[in-house]
């Protein structure tokens, strides 16, 4: 591990990176971090890789004295493994604000002192973006923009950046907040247990009275979540249930608008629409004319770019998409535990 680089007056941003098992991205990611100046430090907290991460980093390390490794210590009981690292390496940083982000993200050369600007200009304690997501394969396609399309519509910008509305969200690929509120805050320490700490340190900010701000991260910062669909079944069972804020009914209705503007209209239309019966003819191709709606109103809820590798892919991507709402409820109300990166946890249902 490289010794301890010495600065000459405070940093003004100190960029920490949770790390486990992320040598496939690590590289690419401190060299987009790398990118946004000299008056930075980068701290990789290293959570008990077992690949080549640590060397990567090691490497990069030798020509960057502002980039440090710190090997993160065994997990304690109570604690889920990123809140952990993340509490460990605070307490090695020295900027005056803190931006926690992931290693599978990509940063824009120079986009985070625009966002700092922001933050100080509007006289915000905590910024989070929401990446931009890249999306290659067809699973990723079918699922992410739908996902995130009912995601919109639960955490609204507009509504998380009004003070007089309690709704709080953020995204923890992406959290730019002064030190001395994040330590107001208890820190990650405060939300030891919390799968969702992201959205639950942004809960008791805007609790405490701290301007937040989520907005999009389009041209700032972009990812890719999951780079199998094994890792993406994993991570959405994990999340879902706790976004959809534990509501059954929530999670029931979402499931719903899956099965019966979607699912449905094309099980149900297809058999019909080839029955010998002009009734049931009439019923089918008006079902699959439901079906040819919701594929146009979801075109032209999703950007240009996106349109054409997912919008053919909408009915695969529901039926993924409501496995997932299901599986997520069920191992958390039965609290039966997720599993992510190796390790498992179980989760109150309160």
């Amino acid at each position: 591990m490289n010794s301890k680089a010495s600065f000459s007056q405070p940093l003004r941003i100190s960029i920490i990176v949770p790390a486990r098992n992320e040598e496939h991205n690590i590289a690419a990611c401190l060299q987009s971090l790398l990118a946004q100046g000299d008056d930075i430090e980068i701290l990789v907290a290293d959570d008990g890789s077992q690949d080549s991460t640590a060397r990567i980093v090691l490497d990069l390390a030798e020509s960057h004295p502002q980039l440090r490794l710190l090997a993160v210590p065994p997990l304690p009981e109570g604690w889920v493994g990123k809140n952990h690292a993340l509490a460990f390496a605070v307490g090695h940083a020295h900027g005056d604000w803190f931006l926690f982000t992931d290693a599978d993200t990509r940063h824009e050369p120079d986009k985070l002192r625009e966002v700092l600007a922001e933050a100080m200009r509007d006289g915000l304690d905590w910024i989070s973006l929401s990446p931009r997501q890249e999306v290659h394969a067809w699973w990723e396609r079918a699922t992410i923009p739908l996902i995130f399309r009912s995601l919109a519509r639960l955490y609204p910008f507009h509504r998380v950046n009004d003070p007089a509305d309690p709704l709080a969200a953020s995204n923890g690929q992406y959290i730019l907040v002064r030190r001395e509120v994040y330590f107001a805050l208890g820190g990650h320490a405060a939300v030891s247990n919390e799968i969702l700490e992201d959205v639950e340190l942004a809960t008791r900010a805007k609790q405490a009275g701290h301007r937040i701000r989520f907005r999009s991260g389009r041209g700032v910062v972009s990812t890719r979540m999951y780079s199998s669909i094994g890792q993406m079944w994993e991570g959405w069972t994990k999340n879902l249930f706790l976004l959809f804020r534990r509501d059954t009914r929530a999670m029931s209705r979402a499931r719903l608008r899956l099965a019966f503007r979607i699912i449905f209209p094309l099980a149900a239309g297809l058999p019909l629409c080839i029955s010998a019966n002009s009734l049931a003819n009439t019923i089918g191709i008006f079902l699959l004319l439901l079906l040819a709606w919701e594929h146009f109103r979801y075109a032209r809820e999703l950007d240009p770019g996106e349109r054409l590798g997912s919008v053919p892919l909408l009915i695969p991507g529901a039926v993924l998409f409501f496995l997932l709402l299901w599986r997520s409820e069920r191992l958390h109300r039965h609290n039966l535990g997720v599993s992510w990166k190796g390790r498992h946890y179980r989760t109150p249902t309160q």
